[in-house]
């Protein structure tokens, strides 16, 4: 069986991509946080309908999450999508330069536009396909809020949405074109530790306070005494959120540290977190003070999947090269000339794992990396996904789609600004067609679904999803 369904699926595609760009476009101005996605949830709830999809709203206690269902029975093929945006990076689209927008805090600097809207389009293409052919089956696309921050798909899958799902596949926009793997993401905790003493004037009666602020900064000290009595791997990264006051001459009666906690394996994580527990009670010890610990969210690491690594990977091999214009390699060259120092020593590093010396000079000289990487390489990643919840429930498969100049920092305001180019649609145009001739080979092929079920099942190796959200967690805005 041959691959003669890719032109249909990329003709379906195309057809309707002002559609698919229209609505990327306009989640870009939205540009709403965790669990604020109104118009960005609205706009593909009303889409979905329009293409014939039924649409279940407000799930897991997340006002803006959705679930658009067509067909029926199984296999119940699953696309996965974002739209939610990050804080204090609005930015004008195109500007090569800082150009944050009046009245805007939020903007796209990690492309949630796109990967929703991308992931939507794969399930409208492989919904009309399946009514071309006669097929049966279900398609679902699931639009999932706070991603950032917040792991709002972790709540989706505690509640027990996608537990009759046969598969799950997602994207995410970036600078290189790649099929993901399980080293590439680590699981993660966020936690507040926020500390109680007692306030009094720091100089005429010192005796008589307990900082706060102390009791962080101690707790600070011990977790960076035990980085080093921990794995290579793991990361934890603190943020002080409540200084207690800027008034030198008053002890802090209240202050609050939030970290993120990372590592490889879920459980790796948890055991992290429970050693930062009693650093805390150490620190409100030394300091007389007392400690309260509110776990705000959690990712799970990634289940990998070999078979569906394979399979996304011949797809993404065959809609890459993209072939960008010589006017698209002209606009992404001014943004690759602008991205910082940092950033530019960082796709040196990439670069050198690349090929031979000249094949090196080759890539070090293109404004966009059009080429695909090993899937096997371990190029990049240490960041955290909520996706890697859903993979504990359900097989998943996912790949990284160029959408961004060579070098550009996803977090940045560099990302904002090109989200809207043609650049970033063409990149989410082709990761929908590798998403949808996914979708068709494995509703073609029973034998490979079933092998690809029985590589979860093999990875998963008699583990169970350890459900890392504390049971009263709800989702909410922090």
């Amino acid at each position: 069986m041959g691959y003669e369904y890719r032109q249909e699926i990329s003709d379906l595609i195309e057809l309707r991509k002002k559609a698919y760009t229209d609505i990327s476009d306009a989640i870009w101005g939205f540009a709403e946080s965790r669990f604020e996605e109104v118009e960005s949830s609205k706009i593909q709830q009303e889409y979905m309908r329009s293409r014939g999809f039924e649409v279940k709203a407000d799930l897991a206690g997340e006002a803006t999450a959705f679930i658009a269902e067509w067909g029926s029975g199984k296999p119940i093929i699953a696309y996965v999508g974002e739209f939610d945006a990050l804080s204090s990076l609005q930015q004008e689209a195109d500007k090569t330069e800082r150009a944050p927008i009046p009245g805007k805090v939020n903007g796209h600097g990690c492309g949630h536009h796109l990967l929703g809207t991308g992931s939507l389009a794969a399930a409208d293409a492989l919904k009309t396909y399946m009514e071309s052919n006669n097929m049966t089956g279900t398609v679902r696309y699931y639009g999932c809020p706070a991603e950032e921050n917040a792991g709002g798909k972790a709540y989706l899958v505690r509640d027990g949405y996608f537990d009759d799902c046969d598969v799950a596949m997602s994207w995410h926009p970036h600078t290189t074109n790649k099929v993901t793997g399980a080293d590439r993401f680590l699981a993660n905790f966020r936690a507040f530790f926020t500390f109680h003493g007692i306030s009094a004037h720091a100089a005429g009666s010192p005796e008589l306070g307990r900082s706060a602020l102390d009791a962080v900064e101690m707790m600070d000290i011990g977790v960076n005494f035990m980085r080093e009595h921990m794995i290579d791997q793991a990361r934890i990264h603190g943020a002080i959120t409540n200084t207690g006051g800027i008034a030198p001459n008053v002890i802090p009666s209240e202050a609050q540290v939030l970290y993120a906690i990372r590592a490889p394996k879920i459980t790796q994580v948890k055991a992290l977190f429970d050693r930062m527990c009693d650093i805390a009670k150490g620190a409100a010890l030394i300091t007389g003070t007392t400690v309260t610990v509110r776990q705000v969210s959690a990712y799970s690491n990634v289940v990998h999947n070999e078979t569906m690594g394979k399979i996304m990977d011949e797809h993404l091999h065959a809609f890459v090269p993209i072939n960008y214009t010589d006017e698209e390699l002209a606009y992404a060259a001014k943004f690759k000339d602008v991205i910082t120092e940092l950033d530019k020593d960082g796709l040196k590093s990439m670069i050198s794992q690349l090929g031979d010396k000249e094949r090196r000079k080759e890539i070090q000289e293109m404004s966009m990396l059009d080429f695909v990487l090993d899937r096997r390489s371990m190029i990049g990643g240490g960041g955290s996904t909520d996706v890697g919840d859903v993979s504990w429930v359900v097989p998943v498969g996912q790949a990284n789609v160029n959408c961004f100049a060579a070098g550009t920092a996803l977090h940045s305001w560099q990302a904002v600004a090109q989200g809207k180019s043609s650049i970033a649609h063409k990149g989410m145009l082709a990761a929908a067609k590798v998403l949808a001739c996914t979708g068709v080979e494995l509703l073609m092929k029973p034998e490979l679904l079933s092998q690809v079920k029985q590589d979860w099942i093999d990875e998963l190796d008699g583990e169970v999803y350890p459900n890392p959200l504390p049971k009263d967690l709800k989702p909410e805005i922090w």
